[in-house]
Parts: structure tokens; C-alpha cells; sequence
């Protein structure tokens, strides 16, 4: 037997053009997490793993946004600081982007790699 869609989920398919029938490709952008299973062995602790486990996530749904992750995350960790913890939800990607992206702050390693000719990460 075939899967039984509900009539909600397949409302909400047919209403809004931006969903997408299915996940593949948000399969695909977490492929790297299971890919790194046997390198997490080496992680010594179980809080290491869980951090690595987090700026995995954090890298993934960077590039699902279309956000460079050296950038994100060279700019986040800069801002962390400094923003309200009130507003923390805003250092997410999705909010990052629409909020920071046009105006990232930058490390002292960025004006070395652009004098260097290196534009990308």
C-alpha cells in the first residue's frame, strides 16, 4: 500500500508553489553528517561530538540559505558578543542572512586573503 497523504499537507503542497514535493534535498544537504561518522569516533568526548554535531548543522543549513559558511560563521562568532541574548534567535541562518549578510563583519584574515588574490572559501 501507498503512503496516505492527509488533506492538510496536501493542501498546503497544492496552495503554496515554494513547497516542495519532496526532501531530497534536504536529504542530500545532511548526507555529510553520516558521511563523517567514522572521523566523529575521534571526537573524545561525547560533548566534542555534540559540538561537532552542531556546527555541522549550522554548515548545512548555511548553504540550504545559500550562505557562504566561512562568512556565517566568521560573522557570527565576531557578533555572539555583542547582540542582546534576547535576540540570539537572529544569529540563526535564516534570520542571519536577510539581517546581516549585505554588511558581514570580517576577520583580519580576510583583507590578507583578498590581497593574496584568494576571493573564495
Amino acid at each position: 500500500m501507498g503512503k496516505v497523504i492527509s488533506l492538510r499537507a496536501a493542501s498546503t503542497y497544492l496552495d503554496d508553489p515554494d513547497v516542495a514535493i519532496d526532501t531530497n534535498h534536504l536529504e542530500r544537504a545532511l548526507r555529510v553528517i553520516p558521511m563523517g561518522k567514522k572521523n566523529w569516533l575521534f571526537c573524545w568526548t561525547e560533548l566534542g561530538a555534540k559540538h561537532v554535531g552542531i556546527v555541522q548543522s549550522l554548515i548545512a543549513t548555511c548553504r540550504l540559505h545559500d550562505i557562504n559558511p566561512y562568512d556565517y560563521l566568521v560573522d557570527v562568532l565576531q557578533r555572539v558578543g555583542q547582540h542582546p541574548a534576547s535576540l540570539v534567535h537572529e544569529l540563526t541562518p535564516r534570520l542571519w542572512k536577510p539581517l546581516f549578510s549585505a554588511n558581514p563583519l570580517r576577520s583580519d584574515l580576510h583583507d590578507l586573503r583578498s590581497s593574496c588574490g584568494r576571493t573564495g572559501a
